[in-house]
């Protein structure tokens, strides 16, 4: 069955890895990772994953984990940016995080809710774990586009696909609601496509700033 990749529509991608649940692929132009579109989890089988998530205010590793990005991305805001955390979760606590120090921040989550972005323009739309869940992330992106404000930042937290021999032995590609994998050289191909300023603080976040 032929099918395009998720992100850049391109036909042409190899095989990247298969084992005993799913194949994964790559694409040659984009350099996304990708599983079959015929392995994609059903919405009833991603929301009882979800719901296995012990995420909560009172974790303070948690806490800790997500004010890495916090502590990444705010130097770069005025006081009175506008935020979108984009697949909050059933326990915001990114969002509680940026309204503590002092940012409106509106959340979105397709799954938990609230299940409509409430603004149309935002300095700062922050993604945290949520992007390889994408089934068609050129559809995520396109709508990040629309709704950042020029000069407005995407800050985003997911671990990068290394190399084949190391995404072998990933045990983050065998949660199964994990289906996009991106890299460094995903990234810099969407910063391109997208006319987007790239930086890489840490080794699972990266910061994107749109240029116009």
């Amino acid at each position: 069955m032929m099918f395009n990749c998720p992100l850049c529509q391109s036909k042409q991608y190899v095989q990247f890895h298969q084992d005993k649940k799913r194949t994964y692929f790559r694409c040659n132009q984009c350099l996304l990772v990708f599983v079959d579109p015929q392995c994609l989890p059903e919405p009833k089988q991603e929301l009882a994953e979800y719901r296995l998530h012990q995420n909560s205010l009172e974790d303070e590793g948690y806490l800790r984990y997500l004010n890495r990005l916090v502590d990444c991305v705010t130097p770069h805001l005025n006081t009175d940016a506008k935020v979108l955390d984009y697949g909050s979760g059933p326990c915001p606590a990114l969002a509680h995080l940026l309204n503590k120090a002092g940012f409106n921040t509106d959340c979105f989550d397709p799954f938990f809710g609230p299940h409509e972005i409430p603004g149309t323009s935002y300095d700062l739309i922050t993604a945290t774990e949520s992007i390889e869940h994408f089934h068609t992330p050129a559809t995520e992106w396109r709508r990040w586009m629309a709704l950042l404000a020029p000069e407005g930042w995407l800050a985003i937290m997911t671990k990068r696909v290394l190399s084949a021999e190391k995404f072998a032995n990933w045990h983050y590609k065998n949660d199964p609601t994990h289906v996009s994998f991106f890299s460094v050289e995903t990234f810099t191909w969407l910063a391109r496509e997208y006319q987007l300023n790239v930086i890489f603080p840490d080794r699972d976040i990266v910061l994107m700033q749109k240029l116009a």
